[in-house]
């Protein structure tokens, strides 16, 4: 489903591309940084050392064949095992990297998947192990520090074919959580808390329909409205004997989830939440009101499932150890994330300020992300990404794209590990509902829209004056993949695309001007993204109960709802259908491209709104997937083979 000499290429004309840009990493923090000299070598740091998989053709077909009736392995999802000894590193490819780190006084064990070896030291150690210095840099936007080579990593040759990639190194703070609040709500500098009443509308999560509450204040009983949900709640499916697993950055509070639950009026599995910390785990900071939405949406839907959080620090090698440790653990039937980073942040190590950096060409995360999808999908587990809230220009919120010198350009992007093709992109909408800003008239979205705020920003410059609001580009994710080539899935969809013309990242450096940076491929036959979405837009959304941002509270959204939405939706598949969905999507393409849409279809067809670039139109578009879920349709399709 992807190409190999694709990716090759595109890193190789990185590299060449890069080879001339002074230093400063763009990632985490994305502004430039200082240089501060060697780190400290008694620093004792996680390291992940990532193996190629072998056979990864029949792994990849394999999968196919899960997920397509009629296929002889039809649904005979590979345990851990059998994945390892099928797909994993060998015993001489292990023991020759085990033999290497004891060379340079580090031992590491072997992960059950044999797809990577754990491993600590110090800085020192890990610097001389592969011939690389490792220095501390400041942010000069945050003053955050970090720690990273200077140089790329020199390895024997014996491992060169074996080893994938050295994770943890380099611990940038990278990854941003898809959550945003209303408009009105940053106007008021904060969200609304709400008054406890608000909150003691019954939940329909056990078959009592209600009527749509208040856009801004939904729940996930609306959310079972909206979608079509509420027929397998009136069946007793409440997701009892599944398990959902959402991976995180940012730990949270338990009570947060239970207050919430408890505040609508929904009965739960008691004691149901386990926490599983990951390389020292993450701390409680200003992103745990993610998490909290996320155990919060997906349990909402999914009552009586079990619920498993893993929590990794934001920074290094802990998002990929956590989502491998989900897969590894093989507990969850269905998992979720709400965290991203551009795609192209992926591609390099881009540079804009001074010191020297030749590590121009790590795709590390991007293809580590990816065995572990492969891995996840051959054991029958669903994945699930949220497609990023910078609708079709996701540099945007990581890069403060083009609002002064010193700032970046907006390049079409899109989101990872939301854009690799085997896992499930979340992307976002906006249900019908009227508005008005400040002494404007009200006005209304009268069908359910591909999610983008260009529409106020409309309203504004209309309204009440232009430049009395910036809102570019905040909308629902979509676009297509640089990187991933057009998986076999979506060959056949009406409405897929190519890759625009003419895409740069480019810098505004104070004193030289404009600096271009990356040349991004045009027409590219790239994945499209996203595959499916639901309400997203934080003026339809919802209330969430989130102690760090001030408990109870409404106006909030993103496509972080729609990740754990769909993984709580999985957890009721799971138990409609008596086994593992595995692979959502060469089954929800499908059934799209052979039924289309109407009354008894999977999927209802967004052709209003936009993200700022990809319109919403019949068929397939990169702002809403191939539309949002009629679930109780998809439970008989997926039940019926």
């Amino acid at each position: 489903m992807h190409s190999t000499l694709h990716r090759k290429l595109l890193t190789a004309s990185l590299a060449v591309l890069l080879a001339s840009v002074s230093a400063g990493s763009i990632a985490a923090d994305i502004k430039p940084a200082v240089d501060t000299g060697t780190a400290n070598n008694a620093q004792v740091i996680n390291v992940t050392l990532v193996l190629r998989l072998h056979n990864q053709a029949q792994l990849e077909d394999y999968i196919q064949q899960t997920v397509t009736p009629g296929s002889p392995n039809y649904r005979n999802f590979l345990s851990v095992s059998d994945f390892a000894a099928k797909y994993g590193a060998t015993d001489a490819e292990i023991a020759q990297v085990q033999n290497f780190l004891k060379q340079n006084g580090l031992s590491g064990t072997v992960l059950g998947n044999r797809m990577a070896i754990s491993t600590s030291g110090t800085l020192a150690q890990f610097s001389a192990a592969f011939k690389t210095p490792i220095h501390t840099f400041v942010s000069k936007e945050s003053g955050r520090s970090f720690h990273r080579p200077t140089k790329s990593l020199i390895l024997p040759s014996q491992l060169t074919s074996s080893l994938l990639f050295v994770s943890g190194l380099n611990n940038e703070h990278r990854y941003a959580p898809h959550i945003v609040k209303s408009v009105n709500s940053q106007a008021a500098a904060g969200s609304k808390a709400l008054a406890n009443s608000t909150l003691s509308a019954p939940s329909n999560a056990n078959g009592n329909t209600t009527a749509t509450g208040v856009p801004g204040e939904y729940t996930v009983g609306d959310v079972a409205n909206f979608y079509n949900i509420n027929p397998l709640y009136a069946k007793g499916i409440n997701g009892k004997g599944s398990t959902v697993a959402i991976v995180t950055l940012s730990d949270f509070y338990v009570d947060d989830a239970t207050n919430y639950w408890t505040g609508i009026g929904l009965p739960t599995k008691l004691n149901h939440i386990t926490k599983i910390s990951v390389d020292g785990g993450a701390v409680i900071d200003g992103n745990s009101g993610e998490t909290s939405i996320d155990v919060e949406q997906s349990g909402g839907l999914a009552p009586f499932a079990d619920i498993l959080v893993y929590h990794a620090p934001n920074a290094g090698n802990g998002f990929t150890d956590a989502f491998m440790q989900a897969v590894i653990d093989n507990k969850a039937d269905t998992i979720s994330t709400s965290w991203g980073l551009p795609e192209i942040f992926n591609f390099a190590a881009l540079n804009v300020d001074g010191a020297s950096n030749t590590d121009t060409t790590d795709v590390g995360d991007l293809q580590t992300f990816h065995q572990i999808l492969l891995e996840a999908a051959v054991q029958g587990q669903s994945t699930f990404a949220a497609s990023g809230d910078s609708g079709a220009y996701d540099t945007v919120r990581d890069l403060g794209a083009g609002t002064a010198a010193g700032d970046f350009n907006a390049p079409l992007t899109v989101d990872s590990p939301a854009s690799d093709p085997y896992i499930t992109a979340a992307g976002g909408t906006t249900v019908p509902y009227s508005y008005a800003f400040r002494t404007g008239p009200t006005k209304s979205i009268d069908k359910e829209s591909v999610w983008g705020w260009d529409y106020i920003q409309n309203y504004f410059d209309k309204y009440v004056g232009k430049g009395a609001i910036n809102l570019f580009s905040v909308g629902g994710g979509g676009g297509v993949s640089v990187y991933w080539q057009q998986p076999a899935y979506q060959w056949f969809t009406n409405g897929i695309q190519r890759s625009e013309k003419k895409q740069t990242l480019s810098y505004n450096d104070p004193v030289a001007g404009w600096q271009t940076l990356l040349v991004l491929p045009g027409n590219f036959q790239g994945r499209n993204v996203p595959d499916v979405a639901l309400n997203a837009d934080p003026e339809t959304g919802y209330i969430i109960v989130s102690t760090v941002d001030g408990g109870a509270q409404g106006g909030w959204g993103g496509t972080s709802f729609v990740a754990p939405q769909l993984n709580g939706i999985t957890a009721l598949l799971r138990q409609s259908t008596g086994h593992r969905v595995g692979l959502w999507n060469p089954q929800i393409y499908f059934l799209q491209n052979v039924f289309g849409y109407g009354k008894y279809s999977a999927f209802n067809d967004i052709r209003n709104g936009d993200n700022w670039f990809y319109a919403g139109k019949n068929g397939y578009d990169p702002g809403a997937g191939i539309g949002t879920l009629n679930v109780s349709n998809l439970a008989v399709f997926l039940g019926s083979h």
